[in-house]
Parts: C-alpha cells; structure tokens; sequence
C-alpha cells in the first residue's frame, strides 16, 4: 500500500495546523513522525486516519485520490490509527471490544469472534484473556488488543500516536517486535508519532520533521539526535539544570494508611513529603501508586490510617475542600479529568477561579487569560476551545489555571507525549512552586525522569510501596528491577 499526501492543509480559524505538507509513505517500512508539541503531527495522522476531513490538499491510495469520511471508512481502505489512549470501553470484556464496530448483526457470533481473536494474538505473541474486563488490563494489553482490531479490520497501514507512554519495558519490546514482523515479513506500512528519539532512532528507517504546521526536514535512520533536535526546534535546546533547594517542614503525612478497591488492597501506606520537596512514584500501571495520590486528593476514600496536610488532620475531606485547603491535582487524562472539551481558554479560567460571582466580568477574564497565554507560552487565543489544543498546549493551560500559594501539587505523568522544550518548560514551571515551598507528587512511566527530577522516589509494586529511595543514590537500571519486584 503506497499513500501520498499533496499540499495537506488544516486551518482552524486563524491558526494553520498543517500548512502545505507533502510526503510519501511506501509498503514495507517504518517512518517516523516528529516534531515539538503543536507542530501538527497529530492533526496530520487524524486527516490521514478519517477522524478530520482537510481543509484542502488530497490523499492518494496506490496513486488514485481518496477521501476518507471517518475512521471506518479510512480502515475499510487500509489505513488504521493506534490512538495514545486506547478506543475502548472499560465497562466491557475484551471480546466484545473486540466486536465493537465490526458485528452489526442481531445475536453476535463470540465463538467465530474468539478464534480469531485468539489467532491474530497468537501471531504476535500477545496474551488476551477474552473473558477478562478492559478495565483490569494493563495499558499495554489495550494497546495490543487495539492493535489487534485493526489487523482484523484489514489496515495495511498503521499509525502509532506515542505508543509506549506508560507501557512496560517488556511490553515495549513485545510491540517492537510485533511492528517488525507486521512490516518486514508481512508488508505493512508503518508511522510512529513519537517524542521519544531514541525510540524512533531504533525503529524506523526514515523520519520525517515537522515544525510549525511545516514539514521542514526529512531524515534516513540512524543519525546523530541532535540532526533531529535541530530540525524539530531550529536549534538544539539547551539543558536546563536542576537547582538546589533546602527543604522545609512536613506538608504531606501518611500513616498506616490502607486502600482498597474491588482488584487491589494496599495497607501499611507511610510516607512524609516535605515544603519543596519533590517526590516521584515509580511503578507499572496498576501497581498502586495512582490509588495513593487520589487518596491524597480526595479522590479516593481510605480504610484506615491518617492524611495530615500541612498538620491538619484531612481524612475524609472532599477534594474540593482539599483545594481550598492549598491542594491541586493534574490528572493524566488531561481532557478526560482535567479540562472540558468545547469551553474556551476563558471559560476554564472563570470556572478555575476560587471565588465564583454572580456577574462574571468577561472582559476582564479575557484580559486575565491573555497575560497567562504569553506568561505559559500557550499557543493559541483565549477564545480557542481546550480540544483544539496540542497535548504540549493543554498541559500548559493546566499549569496557568492553578491557584497560588500551594501547599502540595500532585501530578500524574506530568510530561507525558511533551517534546523536550516543552518536557524543560513544564519542569521550570514546577521548580518555581517549590521555591514558594510547594511539596511536589509525581508519578511517572519515564524512568529517568523520575531520578533526574526527585529528591526521593517511592517504589510500588503489585499494590505494595516497597520502599523509600534517594534519587541520587539509585540507578534507572536499579529502580527498573525494582518496580518488577526484583531484588
């Protein structure tokens, strides 16, 4: 299957996403698709995949025009699109996600279903159990299931949009080695959407550069990452360094605390964060760590034990009284949990604001939304809804809508699929709360972010916080052991 796009063009208002982009993808090989937060990959690959229609430029499937209509009909052509959150439904068991979409009959066929489903997991080497409920599998697993949807709907053309955010090391190498097989041995055409140079450097043989709405550069594989860094930001970013900070008194105390949820208990729970500290969750999904700092938001009620913010006893407290205690979470989900699809910048600011008035001074909230636009680098007006936001772009909008001061600012997976200025940026924003004496939570699947970046690291692992280290005392190959339970 041989695609070519010609003069591809997105506008949304002012605002060109894809502005003229030309390239080709041949059966057969790996491209890889890159560029910093906001420089329109993604809206790319949502034309290329039918999930948005361009505004002028045209696909061309083995050299004839095509128009995709949506998603299914883009598959029904050839062309399938992993998505960074797997499309699924939580609530259901793997075979009938499995169904979903594909079965339009009456009384579906689950036994036709699950031999194929089990075949085509077999061929790649992933274990699904087609009984169990998306919502006890892994992130990995979704993917694989996800993945395996597409084979089944005929895609001859897969694009990965950040595949291994959050995924396990061995996950991550029983997908690489999957793509390989599907493209090498098989023909298929592959394009990783992806930060992770490193990732895209082992992978692919050819990448291409995007910035700006532009395609500004194209690359054979392996070079030297800078080549790539250069093309992506127009200049090679320059490290920032971490700065040193004398910690203050306890703000976060857990003691003996005990969670439980209908698939995992954790008990004994003990931890002290203290003012400025900043203090990382290492762990696969599902191991417990998420439980913990929902606990700790409000979130998620506890069994026994005690929560003391600031000394105050906050057991029971609902999260937003926790907030207006001094407490702000940035869940991962940054549409899903952390901003609403369809309101503009100004709207979230009016809602984010701690006082609510009657009359709400427009005007003024739109002036106060375009001092933080240029103050976070936003790119985009106050009048632009958060979902026409990049994910670079809705991280910074999450950060320029907290209160201050904070006693403690929890984040799951902070830079999760950010490019490195924006990874650099978000990281500043954070070092700066810790001056004012903010004790800082994070979670996240990046290794050595959590040791670049903490102070001390909480290790979980199979719903048990197995120990306390010090970031500059451990290794990420010690901390990888570890979080699988090894000593």
């Amino acid at each position: 299957m041989r695609v070519e796009l010609r003069d591809i063009r997105k506008y949304f208002g002012a605002v060109k996403a894809n502005d003229g982009i030309s390239l080709l993808l041949e059966e057969g090989r790996i491209y890889g698709l890159v560029g910093e937060n906001g420089a329109g990959k993604s809206t790319l690959m949502k034309i290329l995949s039918g999930y948005q229609p361009p505004t002028g430029g045209q696909i061309l499937v083995n050299g004839q025009p095509t128009v995709f209509n949506s998603p299914a009909d883009a598959l029904a052509k050839g062309v399938g699109m992993l998505y960074q959150d797997p499309l699924d439904m939580p609530p259901f068991r793997v075979i009938d996600n499995y169904l979903l979409g594909r079965d339009n009959r009456t009384r579906l066929n689950y036994a036709q279903a699950k031999a194929e489903l089990e075949s085509l997991a077999s061929r790649y080497g992933f274990e699904l159990d087609v009984n169990a409920r998306i919502d006890s599998l892994s992130l990995g697993e979704r993917q694989q299931l996800e993945l395996v949807r597409l084979l089944a709907g005929g895609a001859q053309m897969l694009i990965l949009d950040e595949p291994t955010t959050g995924i396990s090391a061995e996950q991550k190498d029983l997908l690489f080695e999957s793509i390989r097989k599907l493209v090498f041995e098989e023909g298929k055409t592959l394009v990783l959407v992806s930060h992770k140079l490193e990732e895209v450097q082992e992978l692919c043989g050819h990448a291409y550069v995007m910035r700006k709405g532009k395609l500004v550069g194209e690359q054979d594989l392996p070079c030297p990452n800078e080549d790539l860094v250069g093309l992506m930001f127009g200049q090679v970013p320059k490290r920032s360094e971490r700065p040193p900070f004398e910690l203050g008194e306890p703000v976060l105390e857990l003691s003996d605390v005990a969670i439980s949820t209908y698939h995992l208990k954790m008990s004994n729970i003990n931890l002290t964060v203290r003012a400025g500290e900043v203090f990382g969750f290492a762990g696969l999904e599902g191991s417990g760590q998420r439980l913990v700092m929902q606990a700790c938001a409000g979130l998620q009620p506890i069994d026994s034990g005690t929560i003391r913010l600031g000394g105050q006893d906050v057991k029971g407290w609902s999260y937003h009284r926790l907030q207006d205690f001094g407490m702000a979470y940035i869940a991962a989900g940054r549409l899903e949990e952390g901003l609403v699809a369809g309101l503009s910048l100004t709207e979230h600011l009016v809602l984010a604001r701690p006082e609510q008035k009657f009359f709400i001074d427009w005007s003024g909230a739109r002036g106060d939304m375009l001092e933080r636009i240029k103050t976070y680098q936003i790119v985009g007006q106050p009048e632009t809804t958060a979902d026409n936001l990049s994910g670079g772009n809705q991280q910074r909008l999450l950060f320029s809508l907290l209160n201050a001061p904070l006693k403690l600012l929890l984040l799951e997976h902070p830079t999760r699929g950010l490019d490195i200025r924006s990874t650099q940026y978000i990281w500043q924003l954070m070092y700066r709360r810790r001056k004012d004496g903010t004790a800082i939570l994070f979670i996240s699947a990046d290794l050595d972010e959590i040791i670049e970046h903490s102070d001390r690291i909480a290790v979980f692992s199979g719903g048990v916080m197995s120990r306390v280290l010090n970031a500059s005392e451990t290794s990420a190959e010690e901390l990888g052991y570890l979080i699988g339970g090894q000593a």
